[in-house]
């Protein structure tokens, strides 16, 4: 019997294109989702929904080198002094637990917030320099290294 050698690179090319066949297409990176057909977009059966864009903002609450966590009032005091003026209409704010890798590799559990902040999408362009403001205050007041940051699109009532 006669063996086949396959090279390493091949048989990789071979699996990718398998898999590729078995998805039906090629997976991209995610990204925020294609937005509906026009009509669709404006409007769902009701005639009342909207399109809008779903900011979600993740704040951490750990801090490095022994410094104790940001407590719920100095959250708060945050949400108060810097996210509520720049997002007066209104906000949604919930607590949970998260984990991260930070930059020396590290996995850290924390208290963390979730913040979503809903929108028009025609006012994207013009409130994401208050939601960039948003990160690098809470990031420079605290000394941390991020905010996570998720946009989606939505159709949204009210």
């Amino acid at each position: 019997m006669r063996h086949i050698r396959v090279s390493t690179s091949a048989a990789a090319i071979f699996i990718a294109a398998l898999l590729l066949l078995a998805s039906g297409g090629p997976v991209t990176g995610a990204a925020v989702p294609a937005a509906p057909a026009p009509a669709a977009a404006e409007q769902n059966a009701t005639g009342r929904m909207s399109p809008y864009v779903s900011t979600h903002l993740y704040f951490g609450t750990g801090r490095h080198d022994g410094k104790p966590p940001i407590t719920d009032a100095e959250f708060m005091r945050f949400v108060n002094d810097v996210i509520t003026p720049r997002f007066p209409s209104g906000l949604t704010l919930q607590e949970g637990r998260g984990q991260w890798r930070d930059k020396d590799g590290d996995i850290n559990s924390e208290r963390s917030y979730e913040l979503t902040l809903l929108y028009p999408a025609r006012h994207a362009p013009a409130l994401n320099d208050d939601i960039e403001y948003i990160r690098r205050a809470y990031c420079a007041l605290y000394d941390l290294e991020s905010v996570g940051r998720a946009d989606v699109r939505a159709q949204v009532d009210f």
